[in-house]
């Protein structure tokens, strides 16, 4: 058969289908399509293992279109191949037919990748430039520690390599030593508003590849031997190879359509007689380059290794207790006081013997998060991924665990989190699993100053607890233990969750307020104390502080109830029913900025729309350095004796 005519057949009915998808949705980047229409062939056509059939089966070679406005090209090749899409249940063939859904409200052609959405040939929402990549490393890190002979392909724009998470995913590919991932460059030379910069042009981007330590192939992305040329030797690939492969391809933005070519057509489908014209001038391309084709000219994809699903017995996890006394640290035990961040440690490593599917990252912190126990266990090491100071990178790799079956833990400093709140939005979005553990949060980190203190995070993910994700689940739970015992429990729980989780562990070492028999849940809390005149309700490093406050208010004459919110969203009803029997007075107190616990607990006051009154206690500066964590919340205002005087205000007394 005519290898290349048959490739170009089928590139040219991508790029026609792209046209008119995206022209009946009013919006859609058709020739971004375009530009990759021969690599989407080569690769779904030929080069992938995989079945249209079973398109998410577990030993399938994966593409991730890190550039995913150009979905369009992926849904037109599914379409020729009846690839089945649809969420569970209701799953069918696509059809040429369904594209002119494309971006429809009811439809599962979302304008850009997501399996959650019921596309299942892809494994992450894609959209936010830079991520597919990352995503791509962690399916290929998946893959190896499975011991599952399959190959992940990502497509990346030009001008999207600007992105520094590219660069963090290049650099950890490498240190990785993932010979299973093909960063895949489309080098059509156009962005959005004009062209790349030079910085990004084929010939950089290939430079830079070499000097980062790739054998990279440059070849002309419309020149199916080419093309099938590099892929096959990606194939060919040993996994103990020097270097790992990347592919430079250089393309046509609009190719096959000369007057939609150059700027100007960047999510922008021709309507009326300019498709006509493009249309036309498609068709005298496929005449051109498709004589040699015949009717008996066909392609074979070959199938994916059959899947033997590994052993994921579950066993038990002992008890923080039994824990620390079988592993020579009944002394601390006995001490009465332990860091949160050193619960979760103790918490991943026990854990992680229990649970197979258990990995763990950090980005070169995890002897400060505590992370490093569980990769200082010869049996779990493999397990445990360095990504170094790169979160961006981090977050998306573990959004490619997630999608690949496994449980992933994330852990650094929680200040550092912020620097990957779109890579966690998309995991989100994408259905992935991830728990962030953010350590030394809020401000009693104190020496390290407001550069290593987290202080806006509880209000962003808090955001996420407003919603409901596509499992109908809070899209993330927000948790805040005071003591270890309620990390190392609140640990095992995030492990079971099939949902995104953020837990923030503090520096310091917090008093016992709980023991073993202390059940924690998701959703939950704990009273600490019930009076009858107010509420003080606190997380983290503050419950301890309003146990203080406490005591102080007792002498007064003042009847306080304790509530250690630990979880957002919490249990509304049994906290409103605790608010009335304690005067309708809340105070709520925390050692981050607003819009966390306060804003959830006027949240629920309002919609409650009972009598209550409400006074919020938060961080309302900027924070500077200071030797003690005593000294830092004097310095906010936000002692026990602070907490005592605003209660005494709320009373009027």
């Amino acid at each position: 058969m005519s290898f290349e005519a048959a490739v170009h057949a089928q590139a040219i009915k991508i790029c026609r289908m792209s046209l008119e998808m995206t022209a009946n949705a009013g919006s859609g980047h058709p020739t971004t399509s375009a530009s990759i229409s021969h690599l989407v062939t080569v690769l779904l056509f030929h080069s992938m293992r995989w079945s249209p059939d079973y398109p998410d089966y577990p030993t399938s070679d994966r593409l991730v279109l890190s550039e995913g406005h150009a979905v369009p090209a992926v849904y037109a090749a599914c379409a020729e191949l009846g690839v089945v899409y649809g969420k569970e249940g209701h799953r069918r063939k696509l059809t040429s037919a369904d594209l002119r859904n494309l971006r429809a409200a009811e439809s599962e052609l979302d304008g850009h990748p997501n399996p959650m959405e019921g596309f299942p040939f892809f494994d992450a929402a894609t959209g936010s430039l830079g991520q597919g990549l990352s995503v791509a490393a962690g399916l290929g890190e998946a893959a190896r520690l499975d011991e599952i002979d399959k190959r992940i392909y990502c497509i990346c724009g030009d001008g999207e390599s600007r992105e520094g998470q590219i660069a963090e995913a290049l650099d950890y590919i490498v240190d990785r030593k993932l010979r299973n991932v093909l960063p895949i460059f489309n080098c059509n030379e156009y962005g959005q508003a004009d062209r790349v910069s030079g910085q990004q042009s084929a010939d950089t981007i290939t430079a830079k590849l070499t000097a980062a330590g790739y054998d990279v192939k440059v070849i002309d992305g419309h020149n199916p031997a080419q093309i099938k040329a590099a892929f096959d030797e990606f194939r060919g690939q040993d996994k103990n190879s020097p270097k790992p492969i990347a592919v430079v391809a250089k393309t046509v933005k609009g190719w096959g359509s000369p007057c939609l070519h150059g700027g100007g057509w960047h999510g922008k489908p021709p309507t009326g007689d300019q498709l006509k014209r493009a249309l036309t001038e498609l068709e005298q391309k496929r005449i051109e380059l498709t004589s040699s084709l015949v009717s008996s000219d066909s392609f074979t994809i070959d199938a994916p290794p059959e899947y033997v699903a590994p052993d994921q017995t579950l066993g038990d996890v002992p008890t923080l207790s039994e824990y620390m006394k079988a592993n020579d640290m009944e002394s601390m035990l006995h001490a009465g006081s332990l860091a949160t961040r050193r619960a979760y440690g103790l918490a991943l490593r026990a854990i992680g013997k229990a649970n197979p599917r258990v990995v763990v990252l950090d980005a070169d912190v995890s002897n400060s998060t505590y992370a490093d126990n569980f990769k200082k266990d010869a049996a779990l090491a493999p397990r445990f991924m360095e990504c170094k100071i790169a979160e961006q990178n981090m977050i998306s790799v573990a959004a490619g665990l997630a999608a690949a079956g496994k449980s992933p833990f994330v852990s650094t400093f929680a200040k550092f989190v912020t620097r990957a709140y779109d890579q966690i939005e998309m995991a989100i979005y994408s259905g992935a699993p991830v728990k962030i553990v953010g350590s030394h949060a809020g401000i009693t980190l104190a020496a390290d100053g407001p550069s290593q203190m987290s202080l806006p995070d509880v209000a962003w993910f808090g955001s996420f607890a407003t919603m409901r994700d596509h499992r109908g689940n809070p899209g993330c739970y927000v948790l805040q233990p005071s003591d270890a015992y309620a990390a190392y429990s609140l640990t095992q729980v995030m492990a079971e969750y099939d949902g995104c989780c953020y837990m923030r562990t503090l520096r310091a070492d917090t008093e016992f307020l709980y023991n073993d028999d202390t059940v924690f849940n998701l959703g939950g809390f704990e009273v600490l104390n019930q009076g009858r005149d107010i509420v003080l309700a606190a997380a983290g490093y503050m419950v301890h502080e309003a146990n203080k406050a406490l005591e102080l208010l007792d002498k007064a004459g003042v009847s306080a109830s304790v509530v250690d919110l630990y979880s957002l969203p919490f249990d509304t009803d049994r906290f409103l029913d605790l608010v009335q029997q304690s005067g309708g007075n809340v105070l709520t107190i925390e050692d981050n900025f607003g819009g966390g616990i306060g804003a959830a607990v006027a949240g629920a006051l309002l919609e409650s729309g009972d009598g209550f009154r409400l006074r919020q206690m938060h961080v309302t500066r900027i924070p500077k350095s200071a030797r003690t964590p005593e000294e830092v919340l004097k310095m906010c205002g936000l002692t026990a004796d602070d907490i005592k005087k605003a209660a005494m205000e709320m009373l009027g007394v």
